[in-house]
């Protein structure tokens, strides 16, 4: 790749921008309101047309499409974003395009496609990952002569993408220091870097790609581009398996490092983003903030841009979301402790939480042996969960980090049903508060063995439980009803499971 290479990309972007605002108007470029004199701008693609930057690169090439290309319409392949980026080009245009999506395609974003296109698209679910989809795409494309537009190897759709970055210059806000560039096959990373480059000199572009989506690394790594063995989804708009051909040559010239960001990371940046813009990105839409928050202390003084490139966010990934953003962040950790199996022994242990580490979550279950191994997972500021860890030591209270472990991270909860012997187990809400759940254990559960605990935090004034005991005789079980069923404790709610329900867990 040549510096006569650079130079083509520049002017097919400088002609890019007569022809892409014929869809859609330029896009808001935001600063991150964070507290802080730390200077951070956010490129706003979500709020474009489709709700992602993917118009521009299908627009443009679309554009330059021959009356006759025209007529015989276009075929695509995409999960998502591109293919809504064709379908409205195609609508505006007044061509026909069709559109392989993988038969795992959300609904949402199958719809969306059908009602940006209209009468103008067609799509078909082919195969279970987009690989497939795109090769039925291709193999369509060869037998009827019809244009495939591909999502990113192509240098009019990596022109087209590249608009954006003239839309950043023209902002007015000056230069910057640092742009953190999502990467997934790498169109948008080569188009706004080139630019970039041309007006910012002294800017450093790092690539930013998911831990197992390392596509564009490795190609540039390797001189030419390679497949990788796993690729992960989470960020579905950049998982790409191989980087592009052309792509590749662009991104080893312009980018000056790369740095990988894990899904939890990723979800912290999500939070971010709904805290401070009350945006909601995709996935890989935050992953260039994900990118500056996992670097920045390396960024305190320089000026950060980032992009948020799309939001077309599935409303079934937030739950997901919303329980690993504190992981990403630091803020959330989960122990697996080891305690005597004894009535007490759990109110014990939780009795030595300080204040500022707030419980959200609790997985134990009793076991046959001496011992119990609840896992507790805790959200507080990193150095409150450094200095908690210290006690923990200080004490002598057997732990460990929990964190991401397989039966944490899927809540599969152990207990022995043999081991009861006169079972109550209840479900209760409590005021989501710091020490409202200790308040209950302490004042009611001395005589009762906790033989199974499930609580996870949802967010909601409430928090919600599902709590085992076993009691030693008939008069301790008859008193902890009476106490906790009965009268009014700090608990806005309690009730025993039916009688089906508890045959069916014990």
């Amino acid at each position: 790749m040549s510096e006569a290479d650079l130079e083509v990309l520049f002017n097919e972007t400088l002609a890019a921008r007569r022809r892409v605002y014929e869809a859609a108007g330029a896009t808001p470029l935001e600063k991150l309101e964070l507290g802080t004199d730390e200077e951070v701008y956010v490129k706003r693609e979500d709020t474009s047309p489709i709700h992602a930057y993917k118009w521009r690169g299908a627009y443009n090439r679309m554009k330059l499409l021959s009356d006759e290309e025209r007529e015989r319409g276009v075929v695509c392949a995409s999960a998502g974003n591109h293919a809504q980026g064709v379908a409205l080009a195609a609508r505006k245009l007044g061509t026909t395009a069709t559109i392989y999506m993988p038969r795992s395609t959300p609904l949402m974003k199958q719809e969306a496609v059908k009602s940006i296109g209209g009468a103008a698209v067609k799509v078909i679910l082919e195969g279970d990952a987009y690989d497939a989809a795109s090769a039925a795409a291709k193999a369509l494309a060869t037998e009827t002569g019809q244009t495939f537009v591909h999502p990113y190897d192509d240098m009019a759709v990596i022109a087209g993408q590249g608009t954006m970055a003239d839309e950043i210059v023209m902002a007015g806000v000056g230069a910057f220091d640092v742009v953190y560039l999502q990467i997934g096959g790498g169109g948008m990373a080569a188009g706004v870097a080139c630019w970039l480059k041309r007006y910012y000199p002294e800017i450093e572009v790092v690539g930013v790609e998911g831990v197992d989506q390392a596509s564009m690394a490795a190609a540039v790594k390797n001189g030419s581009p390679v497949t990788l063995e796993y690729l992960d989804v989470f960020c579905d708009g950049t998982a790409v398996k191989r980087a592009g051909d052309l792509t590749s040559q662009f991104c080893a010239k312009l980018m000056d490092r790369f740095v990988t960001v894990t899904n939890a990371e990723v979800c912290a940046a999500v939070q971010l983003l709904w805290e401070r813009l009350r945006a909601i990105p995709e996935p890989a839409g935050a992953m260039g903030l994900a990118a500056w928050m996992k670097e920045r202390e390396r960024c305190r003084g320089k000026r950060v841009l980032t992009i948020m490139c799309g939001g077309n966010m599935d409303f079934g990934q937030l739950s997901w979301i919303v329980r690993h953003a504190g992981i990403g962040s630091a803020h959330r950790k989960y122990y697996r402790f080891e305690i005597e199996e004894r009535p007490g022994a759990l109110l014990s242990l939780l009795e030595t939480f300080p204040e500022g580490v707030n419980i959200v979550e609790f997985q134990h279950g009793a076991v046959q042996g001496r011992s119990a191994k609840p896992v507790i997972g805790v959200d507080a500021m990193p150095q409150v969960l450094a200095l908690f860890e210290q006690s923990l030591q200080g004490l002598g209270i057997p732990y460990e980090d929990a964190t991401g472990q397989e039966d944490v991270e899927f809540r599969i909860i152990h207990y022995d049903a043999s081991m009861l012997v006169r079972p109550l187990f209840i479900r209760i809400e409590f005021p989501e508060r710091p020490g409202a759940l200790k308040e209950f254990l302490g004042n009611n559960c001395q005589d009762a063995s906790i033989v199974y605990f499930n609580y996870n935090y949802t967010g909601e004034r409430v928090g919600r439980a599902l709590i085992g005991f076993d009691f030693a005789n008939e008069a301790a079980r008859a008193a902890f009803c009476e106490a906790v069923l009965e009268r009014d404790t700090v608990l806005r709610y309690a009730k025993e499971i039916s009688a089906d329900a508890l045959r069916r867990i014990v």
